[in-house]
């Protein structure tokens, strides 16, 4: 250990014990830190968490955290895995892919709720208890999918990260939004009617074809939730089985 009980080798913090050191029952939990950073980030946003406002929050000297959470890396496993255990797993249908899309639109409202978990999904923060458990069940789902283990893990990793990219465009849209003088309506409005000057000028026929009945501009009057499943479906459906 370094000074200040920091570990001077790599090591997992589920390996760990809850507090470092001796002495009388802590007085805390992984699980109030955990929460009480997660709330910090839900009502400011990823930036506004420190290991400062943690302690804080749960009526502890900034030092004295080290002790249960050694780095600010090792708080954010521990919030990307507190976050994981709101799934609400349902039992297997024999449908693969319409399991992993229920599952695809539990993890799409689950970064609605925590606007900046798209920001630490990280292969390195999927090993804590409730990832696990996120990832046993998804291997359940695929069960009937005819491919290697290493393969469904593939297919889950492709879920999650088409997922991630997904809402981070969502959030990104409505954040947008909230920042324009004028309404998100007007705002497509005149976009909309801009794009459809240009392809009226018949110099990109297959554009005007493929937007042709649609929202060619991406805002009010597009259903997120549609486009969300036609995505995922698609992704699934390139895979056999």
């Amino acid at each position: 250990m370094t000074a200040g009980g920091r570990p001077a080798e790599p090591e997992v913090i589920w390996a760990r014990p809850p507090r470092a050191g001796r002495g009388p029952r802590p007085a805390h939990s992984r699980e109030s830190i955990a929460a009480e950073a997660v709330r910090i980030a839900d009502m400011e946003g990823i930036d506004a968490v420190s290991m400062r406002r943690v302690a804080a929050g749960i009526g502890a000297g900034t030092m004295s955290l080290y002790n249960y959470v050694p780095r600010k890396e090792e708080l954010y496993e521990l919030m990307v895995d507190a976050v994981s255990g709101e799934y609400d797993f349902a039992a297997p249908t024999g449908d693969w892919r319409a399991d992993l899309l229920a599952l695809a639109r539990q993890t799409r409202e689950l970064m609605h709720r925590h606007p900046w978990l798209p920001r630490l999904l990280s292969p390195v923060y999927g090993f804590g208890p409730n990832a696990l458990r996120y990832l046993e069940q998804s291997l359940e789902y695929v069960a009937p999918l005819d491919v290697s283990g290493a393969e469904k893990l593939e297919l889950v990793a492709a879920v999650n990260g088409a997922v991630a990219t997904f809402v981070a465009a969502e959030l990104a849209l409505a954040e947008r939004a909230r920042a324009l003088p004028w309404t998100e309506e007007q705002e497509q409005g005149v976009r909309t009617a801009w794009l459809g000057s240009r392809l009226a000028t018949g110099e990109y026929p297959r554009l005007a074809a493929a937007v042709s009945g649609t929202v060619p501009v991406p805002g009010a009057g597009l259903d997120m939730a549609a486009v969300f499943d036609r995505s995922v479906s698609r992704l699934l459906t390139a895979w056999g089985g």
